[in-house]
């Protein structure tokens, strides 16, 4: 289930209003570390650590081991130093491909703005992250929302940390989403997963989470097809509009 081509690339969208999402963001790489995958974490969101001083000089010097055949490298702001004249940082992702020597995965975790950039026309699933915060769904939103206008995503998974019996439901959050998505943009929400941030590494992953990560390692290039256009005789959505709904439909 876990046979990966060389070089698989998992980009997860940052969310700073989702509790713990460095344990989260940890957790979900080392499913596939688990699964004997070479496997980088190159965190390049606004909340990581600034790259080591060796980052222009020898990248690889700077990439910390986490477990077995998992790794960590801190990269925020480091996206911007390979942007081109045209504004993409497309180059950027080959470069932490060869970070690693025989890496299988690089899990690359940054603001959807920042990932617009970066992944061009790759057909990718991008990995959102919410929790039960109303902020943490807008957001996750609001994310989604972007990659589907620059870049025409229209595929994505949703991983989420365990509430405890606190707010709303996993599965409740996941439908809002997904509804959201699908109601307004035309997105789908292909599968989501709930990870407990307090689980050690090592621990059995929960079904859900094998399987959304095993659906990562061969994303359909379907998952980039265009999104549909709009006929003429529905209606238009403004932005005051649209908000509105929104806000109503994930209140509800």
């Amino acid at each position: 289930m876990f046979a990966a081509s060389q070089g698989v690339l998992v980009p997860v969208v940052a969310n700073p209003h989702v509790e713990h999402h460095g344990a989260v963001l940890a957790r979900l790489a080392s499913v596939f570390a688990e699964q004997g995958l070479n496997t980088l974490v190159v965190d390049a969101a606004d909340t990581a650590p600034e790259p080591g001083e060796l980052a222009f000089i020898d990248l690889g010097a700077c990439v910390e081991p986490l477990a077995p055949q998992l790794a960590y490298l801190a990269a925020r702001g480091l996206p911007m130093q390979f942007v081109d004249t045209r504004g993409s940082c497309t180059s950027f992702v080959p470069r932490m491909m060869s970070v690693v020597q025989d890496v299988d995965v690089v899990v690359m975790h940054a603001e959807a703005r920042v990932l617009a950039r970066m992944l061009g026309d790759h057909p990718l699933r991008p990995v959102l992250l919410a929790s039960g915060a109303g902020e943490s769904i807008t957001h996750a939103y609001a994310a989604l929302k972007l990659l589907s206008q620059r870049l025409g995503l229209m595929s994505f998974d949703l991983v989420m940390p365990s509430n405890k019996g606190r707010g709303p439901t996993p599965a409740q959050i996941a439908r809002r989403l997904s509804d959201c998505a699908d109601r307004f943009l035309g997105a789908a929400l292909h599968d989501s997963a709930t990870i407990d941030a307090d689980i050690a590494f090592g621990a059995a992953s929960g079904p859900d989470l094998m399987r959304l990560a095993a659906a990562q390692l061969r994303v359909p290039a379907a998952a980039a097809a265009a999104p549909a256009v709009a006929s003429s005789d529905e209606p238009v959505w403004t932005a005051e509009r649209t908000a509105r709904a929104l806000n109503s439909f994930l209140s509800a």
